[in-house]
């Protein structure tokens, strides 16, 4: 079974294309962030997969179409390269410290998209290029867009670019344990996802 899908989406604001690998790959990225690329470097090895994303946006006005458009393809990548969804773990929990930043995900590949972060409003300031508002937005657009059930604990934080490679690294290992495929089943008593 091939766990692939290229997703291209092409607005005023951004032009991006995505391809998947489930069961891994190379990571290619061609992103105007450097700050991004390196946590999407970190998302494709943490997770297992394949990446390979080509970005062009209004980074002239800033980082923000472009953050939140990849993270909307790279979830509907994700969504379309699971199919029927048979098989799979479903479920992934991770809890990635990074120095004193200490992060958890819990999700559910459900087809129910639901994104909430508990441990209180901390993403701001900047990492690199990247405004750290738009770290939530990059995990809601990938949690909608995939159909994932992602709930975030921020349990400590203290530097920015810590918190949000926590975040990555958290994220990855946990799609990468939901992703694994472990029987021939579809994992739900409805015998739907």
């Amino acid at each position: 079974m091939m766990r692939t899908a290229t997703v291209s989406r092409k607005t005023k604001e951004t032009d991006i294309a995505v391809t998947v690998g489930l069961d891994g790959g190379e990571t290619v990225l061609d992103i105007p962030s450097g700050f991004l690329t390196h946590m999407l470097d970190a998302f494709s090895k943490h997770a297992g997969i394949g990446l390979k994303v080509e970005a062009k946006g209004d980074v002239h006005v800033d980082l923000h179409h472009t953050v939140e458009d990849i993270g909307i393809v790279i979830g509907q990548a994700l969504k379309k390269a699971l199919g029927d969804k048979r098989g799979i773990t479903r479920y992934g929990l991770a809890k990635v410290p990074m120095d004193e930043s200490l992060v958890e995900f819990c999700l559910d590949i459900s087809g129910r998209p639901y994104f909430q972060i508990h441990g209180g409003d901390v993403f701001h300031g900047q990492a690199g290029d990247l405004n750290l508002e738009l770290v939530p937005e990059f995990f809601r657009s990938l949690a909608f867009n995939a159909g994932i059930t992602m709930h975030v604990t921020v349990c400590a934080t203290g530097n920015g670019h810590h918190l949000a490679e926590a975040c990555f690294k958290a994220c990855a290992r946990a799609i990468g344990e939901a992703l694994a495929v472990t029987g021939n089943e579809i994992p739900s008593t409805k015998a739907s996802l």
